[in-house]
């Protein structure tokens, strides 16, 4: 799985910050590894470092999943920590529901799947 992460001009995009949202990302998503080609990270100030403000900091997350079409997450926050987190637990959940009903679809079938398409193991 590969993780892209990309920042506005607000937000410094730093060593440091880069391996702790690749951490949390891959925390987060680790047991769907097989299923996910790549995640993009975007992180952005909204209202700029001159306002501040409640939530301004966005964090969207895009996974790319096999034979899928990529679907996105957005979460905002008062921190980077708490928009990356909040993306993450937004983006697990959607994952699980996509795999889930992609399990269900191929159960119902009667003919076999077509050539490399498995059914996604249960977590």
């Amino acid at each position: 799985m590969q993780i892209q992460i990309n920042t506005d001009r607000n937000i410094e995009g730093h060593e440091a910050l880069a391996t702790q949202v690749s951490d949390v990302v891959e925390s987060a998503l680790s047991r769907f590894s097989d299923h996910i080609t790549r995640v993009e990270v975007h992180l952005s100030d909204e209202n700029s470092a001159k306002k501040g403000g409640n939530d301004d900091i966005r964090c969207v997350m895009e996974a790319r999943l096999e034979g899928r079409q990529p679907s996105a997450v957005t979460h905002q926050a008062a921190t980077v920590d708490q928009a990356v987190d909040g993306a993450a637990e937004k983006l697990t959940r959607m994952i699980e529901s996509t795999l889930g009903q992609l399990r269900d679809q191929q159960r119902r079938r009667t003919d076999p799947p077509p050539p490399g398409q498995e059914l996604p193991e249960e977590s």
